[in-house]
């Protein structure tokens, strides 16, 4: 079980690349979105939900089971990233460019963690990895749908 925990919290190894760890582990989330670009909307909004909730879960769990191991808020633990992407994208229309630009934006809420983001990175154990990407998440998933009406007027 523990083996299964370092997968998923790890992003399937890819929070273990050299440079910038949570922009592989965003990076492998937009890329797992790619195969539901021609899928009924309502089926991707579950499929993101469940994926959402499941990592979310699975990603706190690790984090605290590894505390001692890992400490606080380790670098290669980026399946928060990728429910933060996630959540970037859920309710949109999921093609290149919203995957691409969401990308950016939820990148730059998480690096730059303005609006009471970083308070939530206080939250002790692993909720406290989680829930900063989670409202970033939600900020960049807010601007982009805004940017979708503005385009689409």
């Amino acid at each position: 079980m523990k083996n299964f925990y370092k997968l998923i919290a790890s992003g399937f190894g890819s929070g273990r690349l050299p440079l910038a760890p949570g922009t592989w582990g965003a990076a492998v989330a937009a890329v797992m979105t790619l195969p539901l670009m021609n899928v009924e909307p309502s089926y991707t909004r579950l499929v993101l939900t469940v994926l959402i909730v499941v990592f979310s879960l699975l990603c706190a769990k690790a984090v605290d089971v590894f505390a001692d191991e890992w400490g606080e808020d380790p670098r290669h633990v980026v399946a928060d990233e990728m429910v933060g992407m996630w959540l970037t994208l859920v309710g949109l229309q999921l093609n290149l460019v919203n995957i691409a630009v969401g990308f950016l934006l939820f990148r730059f809420f998480d690096i730059a963690k303005p609006l009471g983001i970083r308070r939530l990175e206080a939250i002790p154990g692993g909720w406290g990895v989680v829930l900063d990407d989670v409202l970033a998440g939600v900020y960049a998933n807010i601007l982009l749908q805004i940017l979708n009406i503005i385009i689409a007027t």
